[in-house]
């Protein structure tokens, strides 16, 4: 399906960017994995004998290198997939106002840079998928993640908006909302959180962290990937401006 489509995934050297990357790769894309992590990425990448670009892409002419570089290596960009983000839990009045902007910039200004960077491409071949990387945060909120929750709003407004600009020359842009999906910062967190409450981690995920799903297991990244590459097919060729939420009935309480 995605045989000789071009991509940039950002966020690529783990987690869902890696997971998204091995299945676009599987499927016949050529693909740019981009991220900060120099020696993971340069491993992964070529495991996947596939095109790595470094960049912090909160530096502004970084996001502009990795556009130009792709489009230089393949004279296109089909997909971009906007994967990259963090996490940084703390009261408002203890939030760091560099960790403000510095989450700012990743998750939404990134994006935002990085559409507006391939969107000759794709208007000129008539064609476009982009997918943003969202969170069940872009559509609820939850305390002490107010910069993440910015973000990730922020996020689904400029989907939306840019959705209404591509749609005449066919280019959708969607956002994939999940809760917590099964990445190694996930783990992590629940290692710590059995830790501190002294319980195991199977009530960690059920007590805690899904406590509000009606679906007690955690997300598989393969799932978002799978949900990535129906995106970019013809069936989905009329779905743009959407936030696709995979929460596990979560936010339908």
């Amino acid at each position: 399906m995605l045989k000789n489509k071009t991509c940039i995934v950002t966020g690529a050297a783990s987690g869902i960017g890696l997971i998204i990357s091995k299945y676009f790769v599987k499927d016949g894309a050529k693909i740019v994995m981009c991220d900060i992590n120099e020696e993971q990425l340069k491993i992964e990448a070529d495991k996947l004998n596939a095109i790595f670009f470094l960049a912090d892409l909160t530096q502004r002419e970084q996001c502009k290198d990795l556009v130009d570089f792709s489009i230089n290596k393949f004279k296109k960009i089909d997909i971009l997939l906007n994967i990259a983000g963090m996490q940084s839990i703390a009261p408002i009045e203890e939030f760091s106002e560099d960790r403000w902007d510095l989450m700012i910039s990743l998750m939404l200004t990134a994006p935002f840079l990085l559409t507006k960077y391939v969107w000759p491409s794709m208007k000129k071949q008539k064609w476009g998928r982009i997918i943003n990387l969202n969170s069940i945060q872009g559509l609820i909120a939850s305390k002490y993640k107010s910069a993440y929750v910015a973000a990730k709003h922020g996020l689904g407004g400029l989907t939306k908006a840019a959705a209404l600009e591509g749609g005449e020359y066919g280019i959708t842009v969607n956002s994939i909302c999940p809760a917590y999906v099964k990445t190694p910062l996930v783990e992590n967190q629940i290692d710590e959180q059995a830790k501190n409450h002294g319980i195991s981690k199977d009530d960690v995920i059920r007590d805690i962290m899904l406590k509000n799903s009606a679906i007690k297991k955690l997300i598989e990244p393969s799932h978002i990937a799978e949900i990535a590459k129906f995106l970019c097919s013809d069936a989905a060729s009329h779905i743009t401006g959407s936030m696709l939420t995979i929460d596990g009935g979560w936010t339908a309480n």
